[in-house]
């Protein structure tokens, strides 16, 4: 579900960083209405008004000379990427699995946007000690950044076929 800043307790939600904590109550709601970024929100089943966790999607310019061979010749030297520009869990609700079951949900909207409008990648800035979580679901690091990852259409595409 989006972000409702009229529903939602935003200064509620902690994940244990700051940064993300401070973007879902002061910038998240302010990128959305200026067509820059969508914040989805996984509510507690009990209190809707409580944000369990949340991820924030838009868009990327993308150099694709830092991928792989093969990628760099199939697309276009420079193009633009979905980005999972921030997911994060509130610490109340650690161990439940919902950021898997927030990645997927961040996957499967990307994916249907790029149905629309066509956009061969997925990027994600992981922050530090949690590139192995996508890697765990088929992200693969830049050669330049090891916290850069990405996961291609196709790859996103067949893991739900």
């Amino acid at each position: 579900m989006l972000l409702d800043k009229v529903k939602h307790d935003r200064n509620r939600f902690d994940c244990g960083i700051v940064p993300l904590n401070n973007y879902l109550k002061v910038m998240a709601g302010q990128q959305a209405r200026k067509d820059n970024s969508r914040t989805f929100v996984l509510e507690d089943n009990n209190n809707p008004q409580h944000i369990a966790g949340f991820y924030t999607l838009t868009m990327t310019p993308v150099d694709l000379t830092a991928l792989p061979t093969p990628l760099q010749k199939k697309h276009q030297p420079r193009t633009s990427a979905g980005l999972i520009a921030r997911l994060a869990v509130d610490q109340r609700y650690k161990n439940l699995r919902l950021g898997e079951w927030l990645l997927i949900d961040a996957l499967r909207k990307l994916l249907h946007a790029s149905d629309t409008v066509g956009f061969p990648l997925v990027i994600v800035d992981a922050k530090d000690g949690v590139s192995q979580f996508y890697q765990h679901y088929g992200f693969t690091a830049f050669a330049d950044s090891e916290n850069k990852l990405f996961i291609t259409i196709a790859d996103i595409r067949a893991s739900f076929a």
